[in-house]
């Protein structure tokens, strides 16, 4: 009996580690952006992760909060700079409509499906647990690519900061949780531009088994797996509550080209070798 009791104390225990641990999509690839892109190149690498500019792609407004989009709306022109030329545009705020097969048929026949910026929340309130979110998750699962700038960014992980429909300061608001395509992470995004830097922490710290990564402008991370690479032209922030730099520092930068290790929480400085960032250490905040 008693080594039953320990082997079931042990199974928790595991289960528990498992599902405090952040991991990405097994499959298919993400492309997230901290807002603010002029990069055209991040949304290039997005189309070939897609298959190429020609490739299906789906493009979704929702949370910039206007009232109707067409194929003529004005943010589609920077996908058309970038050289991608089979751009769809759907939108709704109804969520019996987005909980239709015919609305998210769009979705099923993409290769890729990129979410604007505006507010996370109102992402949440039309597409969360609907069949447009189910189409999403078979996307991945045909390897396909989703990417989302700003707000678009931040719905892609699992918590959702800055999900108060009064307020985006707010990072711990009325709508928590986003479409979760990495598990056991929050987003920030505008993050050296708007003087967001240590805005995560308050998540992290009531969360801790969350890590935090903040995206500054003009900069994103590419997830394939559980790595992701950070591409563009800013810094993007790493808030672990379990490892933090020998400095003591509560976060750390990391800049293009540097990748990071979602499962075992390591950063990486692609040299001749991959080699680590810097030690860091486990302490408590």
């Amino acid at each position: 009996m008693a080594r039953q009791i320990l082997l079931m104390l042990l199974t928790c225990l595991f289960s528990a580690q498992l599902l405090s641990q952040t991991s990405g999509p097994a499959r298919g690839s993400l492309v997230i952006v901290g807002g603010g892109m002029q990069d055209l190149e991040i949304l290039r690498r997005f189309a070939g992760l897609a298959g190429g500019l020609d490739a299906p792609i789906v493009v979704i407004p929702t949370a910039s909060g206007g009232n109707n989009y067409d194929q003529y709306w004005p943010g589609l022109n920077q996908f058309k700079a970038a050289g991608l030329s089979n751009v769809t545009l759907i939108h709704t705020y109804d969520r019996a409509v987005a909980d239709s097969a015919g609305f998210a048929a769009p979705i099923r026949e993409a290769r890729g499906v990129w979410f604007t910026g505006g507010r996370q929340w109102r992402l949440a309130d039309s597409y969360l647990h609907t069949q447009v979110h189910e189409a999403l998750i078979d996307l991945l699962a045909r390897d396909g690519v989703i990417g989302g700038s700003s707000a678009g960014a931040t719905i892609l992980g699992s918590y959702l900061a800055r999900g108060d429909s009064g307020s985006n300061t707010i990072m711990m608001g009325d709508h928590e949780e986003g479409f979760g395509f990495i598990q056991n992470i929050a987003i920030d995004q505008h993050m050296l531009r708007r003087n967001r830097q240590f805005d995560l922490m308050e998540i992290i710290e009531a969360k801790p088994e969350l890590l935090g990564v903040g995206l500054d402008e003009d900069t994103a991370i590419v997830v394939r797996g559980n790595r992701f690479e950070v591409i563009g032209q800013s810094y993007i922030a790493i808030f672990d509550h379990t490892h933090r730099l020998d400095s003591g520092g509560k976060f750390y930068f990391l800049v293009p080209g540097d990748q990071f290790d979602m499962l075992q929480r390591q950063a990486y400085r692609p040299q001749t070798t991959l080699r680590p960032l810097e030690r860091v250490v486990e302490q408590n905040w």
